[in-house]
Parts: C-alpha cells; structure tokens; sequence
C-alpha cells in the first residue's frame, strides 16, 4: 500500500462527509458526467481519478486500487461490462462497484458482471450518489451517524457539456471506426444530462433509423445550433 492509499484509508467518514476518505475511480467518457461526478466527490468528501476509456482505467488499476469504481457502460474502447468483471474478479476486489448508464436496461448486464449497483444517469442526486456507495461498503468504512444530504440538484456543467457537443460532432464527421450504438449511446447520456429529450430522440433514432447518412447530416446540424447558443 502507497503512502498516499495510507493516509486516505485513516481519513473517517462523518455524517457531513460519509464518503470521506474514499478514492474513487471513475470511467466515464463524457465531460458532463465527469465533473457532475467530480462534484459530488468533493460534496461527499471522496478524492476522484478519472479514465474516459477502459484502456486508461487499466492503465490506472496496475499503479492503485481504487475503493469504488463507478463504469460507463458504454465506453469507446468496449463494453463497460468487460471492465466491471475485471474489477469483481480482481484480488483484491475493489470494494464496491457501480454501473453507470443512461439506458436503465444495461442494469442486468451491469450486475451480472459483478457490479454492486447501478446509477441511471442523469447524476442530479446527491443523496442517490452516497447511498449507492454507502450501501455496499463494509461496516468500518461508513459514518457511524449517517446523514444524507438532500438531494440537491446539480445542472449540467456548461462547458463540459459544450465538449462533449463538440467531440459528438467530431465522431459524427468520422465515417470510420465509430460504432453507431457507441455514438448513440455517448449522446443519448449527455441529453439526459443536459435535459434535452429532443437530442435524445435524435440519438435513438440514428441507432435505428436504416437512412443513417441523412440522420447524420441532420444530427450534425443540430449539434452545430447546440454549440453556437
């Protein structure tokens, strides 16, 4: 164990801050999610590292064992799923594990690779972030009076959220090597985020539409609109 895994791990919680010294590894390719996280981290008193592919959590898991991983499910080197199994089969095994999605549907996939839980984006609860770690946790890392906070609201970071617009049009404008379902899905999550359900019934139609070249003309149009407001 590091110096610096020592000193975290003799941090207790509190009731204010019952994540209080926790590490966190996020893997999460969006901006927007990444900073709702970052946030909530901060709130809740954990420190935070984050990956936006499964090759950079890897990368992260050979220097340092995180206490919770939280997984996109939809990464754009693979299925968070992969990672997730990885992390439950692992010795030792990361303390608690978290599916992350926008489609509530990845829940059973998320479980049955060995996660302990399952956040449906949008991140907007504080209370839902601490209990979903909280819940899983052993007895000793938990605050002795735990008291959540309310479930303050968190809106979308505007400038992660115009990244995250731009890199979608950048995929969109990439004719090879991007998954239709990874696209779809990457943008279907930053409008939930976002609050935006016209952009993500955009999102669900380029996954099923069979004229995907028009959807990607009229997808890139609106993204355009998007970044310029």
């Amino acid at each position: 164990m590091t110096g610096m895994s020592k000193t975290l791990h003799s941090l207790k919680p509190t009731s204010r801050r019952p994540l209080h010294g926790l590490m966190v590894l996020l893997v999460e390719d969006s901006l927007t999610a990444g900073e709702a996280v970052r946030l909530m981290c901060i709130t809740s008193g954990a420190r935070l590292r984050r990956a936006d592919c499964m090759t950079s959590a890897r990368r992260h898991l050979r220097i340092y064992r995180p206490d919770v991983a939280i997984v996109d499910m939809g990464l754009p080197d693979g299925d968070g799923a992969e990672l997730i199994s990885e992390l439950a089969q692992a010795s030792p095994r990361t303390q608690t594990i978290i599916g992350l999605s926008a489609d509530p549907s990845r829940t059973t996939a998320a479980i049955k690779a060995g996660a302990d839980s399952f956040i449906e984006k949008p991140l907007n609860s504080v209370a839902g972030f601490q209990s979903a770690i909280l819940m899983n946790l052993p007895n000793h890392r938990r605050p002795m009076d735990i008291r959540l906070l309310p479930d303050l609201a968190f809106e979308a970071d505007q400038r992660a959220l115009q990244e995250d617009l731009v890199h979608a049009l950048d995929l969109l404008n990439n004719k090879e090597g991007v998954q239709p379902s990874y696209l779809a899905a990457f943008i279907a999550g930053v409008a939930r985020t976002a609050s935006d359900p016209t952009l993500e019934q955009a999102a669900e139609r380029y996954l099923t539409t069979e004229n995907r070249s028009d959807l990607r003309t009229a997808l890139t149009e609106f993204l355009a609109e998007k970044i310029a407001v």
